[in-house]
């Protein structure tokens, strides 16, 4: 059996249709080749030349389309009658009852469902990019990245992360330690590719305090030392200021808000 389908785009979602229904057979020798970018009727008709040339005498064959032009359905459903070859209409049918029921009619654009899928797979490669180069796993993340965010311990660096992930944004965190050698790549990106966060010393110290309190350790420990908190922030500050880079104070801040600003410093740096 040979079926094309042909498509104003690549001609996947239409392969995936019509593999899925056939799926449910037991035919033997399935062919399904794609007929793509078919915006034209001369497509259409060497379309349809090259299937009868490739189609053996004795085999089933039909073509399937999945065109959103309503000339061009038409004009596949008219040549595919002329020359007896069966046809399916995968879109179409589909295309008018939500027209009909949203009262809108549709953009008629080829290509939409390619395009939400590229923006998918950036989101889902962000993701994974924000995971795989978390709290300074792998350096080579610094220069991979759209955005690298710096700072001290709970500064909400690696939320905001996959927050910007979520927006199809490669972000990579760093965290700022005075006992641990500062990654030599920071210094060399430009600088509104790096994003310091800081925070008040009473915020973080509140913060530090609970999350010690949540895991049932003393809240009076180093990690929650005020004194510690004033040094860590002091020299976060010093390495931003070394670097350049826009700094912001995510204080009583929500995430949202935080990356906002980051965003629209981002969007700033490439005017």
């Amino acid at each position: 059996m040979l079926i094309y389908v042909l498509s104003d785009s690549i001609g996947e979602t239409g392969a995936k249709v019509v593999q899925a229904a056939v799926s449910q057979f037991a035919v033997p020798d399935l062919e399904i080749r794609r007929f793509p970018f078919v915006r034209e009727e001369s497509s259409v008709m060497q379309a349809i030349d090259e299937f009868k040339k490739q189609k053996k005498e004795s085999e089933l064959g039909l073509i399937a389309h999945t065109l959103v032009s309503p000339e061009l359905r038409a004009f596949t459903r008219d040549q595919c009658a002329l020359n007896e070859i069966p046809t399916m209409d995968i879109l179409g049918p589909y295309v008018d009852q939500v027209s009909q029921l949203l009262h809108l009619d549709p953009r008629l654009k080829p290509g939409l469902t390619h395009q939400i899928d590229n923006a998918y797979h950036r989101r889902v490669e962000s993701i994974e990019f924000a995971i795989r180069y978390d709290d300074g796993k792998d350096s080579r993340g610094i220069k991979e990245a759209d955005v690298v965010l710096i700072g001290i311990s709970r500064t909400s660096k690696t939320p905001l992360c996959m927050y910007l992930a979520y927006h199809a944004i490669k972000a990579a965190n760093i965290p700022l330690v005075p006992e641990t050698p500062v990654p030599e790549e920071l210094f060399h990106l430009p600088r509104f590719r790096v994003i310091g966060l800081t925070i008040r010393p009473e915020v973080l110290h509140s913060i530090r305090a609970n999350r010690l309190r949540e895991m049932g350790l003393q809240s009076d420990a180093n990690y929650a030392n005020l004194e510690r908190i004033l040094m860590e922030i002091e020299f976060a500050e010093s390495v931003m200021k070394k670097i350049g880079c826009p700094i912001i104070d995510i204080s009583n801040k929500a995430m949202e808000e935080t990356a906002g600003k980051i965003m629209q410093i981002m969007q700033r740096s490439v005017e």
